[in-house]
C-alpha cells in the first residue's frame, strides 16, 4: 500500500525551477565573457597545473568570438537571477521555511555522517525531516554564494559607480577573482546536485515538481522519528530515535504540512 504526503510548498518549487535555467544561462554567458580574457590558472611561476580553460574546451562548445552575445545575456539575466533570489529569501523569512533549510548546531556533525553514508562508508544515517544535515548546509551556503555573485558582479560591471563596494571587495581584480571562484563553485554545486537527484530516484524528483512524496507502507519496517527541539525543550535541541511504524511518520508529516498551511 502506498500513501502520498506533502513535501515541498508551491513557492519553493517555483523558485527552484525558475532559478535552474537562470543559473544555467548565467554560467554559460559568463563563459562567453571569460573567453575574451581567460587569465586564471592554478600553478606557480611558469608552471601551470590547471588552466581555465584549454582551447579545445572553447572550440568544443563553440565559445570563441561571442563576447557581445555573452554580455547581452549576462547583463539581462543577472537582474532576473538577483530578483528571484531576493524574493526567495523573503519567502523563507516570512513563511518560516528557513527553519527547515538553515542548519543548526548539530548539522555540521550530522552532515559528515551523511557524506560517509552517501559514500557507502557507513550504514548509519542521522534522522532527518524535509532535508538532511548536508542539504541544509549546502542550500544555506548557496544563498550566500548567490549574494556574493550579485555583489561581485555589480562591482566589476560598474566599478566606478559602485566604487565603495569594489573597494570593500579588495578592488576590481580581486572582485573579478571572487566572481570567477563563485561561478566555479556554483558549477560544482550544479553537477553534484544533479547527480544526487539521479541517485535519489524518481520519487524524490517528482516531489519537487508536484510537491507530493510517495511513501510505501510496510508494517514491519521501522523508521527514525525526529522530535523537534521546540516541542520538548526550548533551550536544548533533543533528537530521539524511536522505532515507529510508517503510518505514524505519514501522519506526522501530514500534520506538519497542515500546520505550515495554517501559519
Amino acid at each position: 500500500m502506498k500513501k502520498v504526503v506533502k513535501k515541498h510548498p508551491l513557492a519553493i518549487r517555483w523558485f527552484h525551477w525558475i532559478n535552474f535555467p537562470l543559473l544555467a544561462v548565467m554560467i554559460w554567458s559568463g563563459l562567453l565573457i571569460y573567453w575574451a580574457n581567460d587569465i586564471y590558472r592554478i600553478g606557480w611561476g611558469d608552471k601551470t597545473l590547471l588552466k581555465f580553460f584549454p582551447n579545445s574546451f572553447y572550440k568544443a562548445l563553440n565559445i570563441p568570438f561571442r563576447l557581445a552575445e555573452g554580455m547581452r545575456l549576462h547583463f539581462v539575466f543577472m537582474w532576473l537571477f538577483a530578483i528571484n533570489g531576493f524574493i526567495y529569501v523573503l519567502y523563507l523569512i516570512f513563511s518560516k521555511e528557513w527553519r527547515y533549510i538553515f542548519p543548526n548546531k548539530r548539522s555540521f556533525k550530522d552532515a559528515w555522517i551523511v557524506v560517509l553514508h552517501d559514500l557507502h562508508l557507513t550504514k548509519n544515517r542521522p534522522p532527518e525531516k524535509k532535508y538532511n544535515a548536508a542539504q541544509k548546509i549546502a542550500y544555506t551556503v548557496v544563498i550566500f554564494m548567490g549574494l556574493g555573485s550579485v555583489l561581485t558582479g555589480l562591482s566589476i560591471y560598474k566599478p566606478v559607480q559602485f566604487r565603495t563596494l569594489t573597494d570593500l571587495l579588495g578592488g576590481y581584480e580581486w572582485a573579478r577573482i571572487e566572481h570567477f571562484t563563485l561561478t566555479i563553485l556554483f558549477t560544482l554545486f550544479f553537477v553534484v546536485h544533479i547527480i544526487q537527484v539521479i541517485l535519489a530516484g524518481w520519487n524524490n524528483f517528482q516531489s519537487m515538481v508536484t510537491g507530493l512524496f510517495l511513501v510505501k507502507e510496510n508494517k514491519e519496517s521501522l523508521l527514525a522519528k525526529v522530535i523537534p527541539a521546540e516541542e520538548i525543550n526550548a533551550e536544548k535541541e533533543v533528537v530521539e530515535i524511536l522505532p515507529t511504524k510508517e503510518e505514524d511518520i505519514i501522519e506526522e508529516i501530514s500534520i506538519e504540512s497542515n500546520n505550515e498551511e495554517k501559519e
